[in-house]
């Protein structure tokens, strides 16, 4: 994992699973919300590493990477 992953969960050690769900759906928001909700859950929720998300949502593991890097950063905003 990334030091940002590390820092999000770091941050949101504690919180329970559903938790940590309901924060992302309520935290993610913009364009594509609905597909990165998605990612992320299973990034953090689930622990599914890039190269599986990017073949699970038909991405390359370069635009996965942007995609949960942005995301991270928007999420730990809101801590």
């Amino acid at each position: 994992m990334k030091a940002k992953d590390f820092e999000l969960l770091n941050r949101l050690d504690g919180y329970t699973k559903q938790q940590v769900e309901e924060f992302i759906e309520d935290n993610i928001i913009g364009r594509y919300a609905e597909r990165d909700r998605l990612i992320m859950k299973r990034r953090i929720v689930d622990g599914v590493l890039y190269e599986p998300l990017a073949e699970e949502f038909d991405l390359s593991v370069r635009q996965t990477k942007n995609i949960i890097y942005k995301r991270i950063q928007q999420l730990l905003k809101r801590l």
